[in-house]
Formats: structure tokens, C-alpha cells, sequence
């Protein structure tokens, strides 16, 4: 049971960051729903699922896990960078923040476990 719930957190993963990579980086699609949020909210909701999804499919370090997920928040802000759309650090900060969210809710799950 224990390794069928890992590996369907690991293809939830993977899409889950083929999807974000999509809408952070397309430029001839436009999402209402997506646009119509606060563009920060977006990006806590999204790196906050992944660190979950992560957390589950996974067993790394935490500081390992919070590093390859802020590296992917950063590669997206680069590539929009250079497809004309903006570099924003608030962007990287919502990013971070919902991460560390993740961490303390995943270590709260823990100690009750």
C-alpha cells in the first residue's frame, strides 16, 4: 500500500510540474481562472502542493526538497524572463513561502503520525 501511494504521488508530481511549468511559461494561452487570482496566491498555492506531493513521492532531506523547488520557481521567472513576460522576486518570495508552509504542515503531520 505504502509504495502504490508513493508512486501515484510521484506521477502527481511530475504533473503537477509539467502543468505549472505550462501556464507560468505560455504565451498564447490565457486562463481566466488562473489570471483572475492574485498572481502571489498562485504561486503559494502552487509551490505549497508541490512540497506536499514532493513530501509524499520522496524521501529526502527537507532542505533538499526546499532547494529543487525554489531552483524550479526560479527557472520559471528566468524563462519568463526571456519569453518577455517579468522577473519577479515577490513572485520568488510566494514561492518560498509557500514551501516553508508545506515543510511546518508536513512536520506537524509528522509528530501527530
Amino acid at each position: 500500500m505504502q509504495k502504490s501511494i508513493k508512486k501515484i504521488a510521484q506521477l502527481a508530481l511530475y504533473v503537477e510540474l509539467l502543468v505549472i511549468e505550462f501556464l507560468a511559461t505560455t504565451t498564447t494561452v490565457h486562463i481566466e481562472v488562473v489570471e483572475s487570482m492574485w498572481d502571489k496566491a498562485n504561486h503559494f498555492i502552487a509551490f505549497f502542493t508541490l512540497y506536499i506531493t514532493f513530501y509524499t513521492a520522496y524521501s529526502l532531506k527537507i532542505w533538499q526538497k526546499f532547494m529543487l523547488l525554489f531552483l524550479f520557481g526560479m527557472q520559471i521567472e528566468i524563462v519568463q524572463y526571456f519569453i518577455g513576460r517579468e522577473f519577479s522576486l515577490y513572485d520568488l518570495l510566494a514561492d518560498g513561502i509557500g514551501i516553508t508552509i508545506g515543510v511546518v504542515l508536513s512536520n506537524i503531520f509528522l509528530k501527530f503520525r
